[in-house]
């Protein structure tokens, strides 16, 4: 896992950058503490452009958010619960998840947005409660952009001081990768397969 996406990064650039965080956001198959600190590593050895680096994830990272933001728009609540009854269990979300991110907007309006792209489990949903309450495009833009450029900043960050060091965290973190995306994997398949059990 580890070598795959360095090598897609080292080949694509900030468009291979972009296109992975745009995916981690829409479904999310490779997460962006995967990504952005792999990055940050190529961009230590010199291959990249840390500044750039942390605008491509940011980049994707918003566009990425989109889609939820403005499907969530054209329809009403009604509707996206009953969507979530009939596919939610394709992408492993439920009505307790939708109702989870409604009530955090619902309680902290703005700054949910904000705090939702810091905040691994909710970084996606959030834009659909967003995009329900009809909140404004240009608000949702710069509270979008604002929070994920602070976290692929981190992640950029983490990994461009590890550098030299990195190698070391290579041969941990790909077993390790690897074996987290098999439990995703396997979670997404069990949470998938559940109703068909019971």
């Amino acid at each position: 896992m580890f070598e795959w996406i360095t090598q897609l990064i080292s080949q694509a650039g900030y468009v291979g950058i972009f296109l992975l965080m745009v995916l981690e956001n829409v479904f999310p198959p490779i997460p962006s503490e995967l990504i952005m600190p792999l990055a940050g590593y190529l961009a230590a050895k010199g291959e990249l452009r840390w500044e750039l680096v942390i605008l491509a994830g940011t980049l994707g990272s918003y566009v990425g958010a989109l889609p939820w933001y403005w499907g969530a728009r054209a329809v009403n609540e009604e509707f996206t619960r009953r969507q979530i009854r009939r596919w939610g269990r394709w992408l492993t979300m439920s009505e307790q998840d939708f109702d989870q991110a409604l009530d955090w907007f619902g309680r902290h309006g703005g700054k949910a947005v904000f705090f939702g792209r810091l905040v691994p489990a909710v970084r996606t949903l959030i834009s659909v409660p967003a995009g329900l309450a009809r909140m404004p495009f240009a608000s949702f833009t710069v509270l979008t952009l604002a929070g994920s450029l602070i976290w692929t900043a981190i992640l950029t960050v983490a990994g461009y001081v590890l550098n030299a060091e990195y190698h070391r965290v290579a041969d941990y973190l790909d077993p390790g990768s690897t074996i987290v995306v098999a439990l995703v994997i396997l979670v997404y398949f069990y949470r998938l397969l559940r109703p068909a059990v019971r």
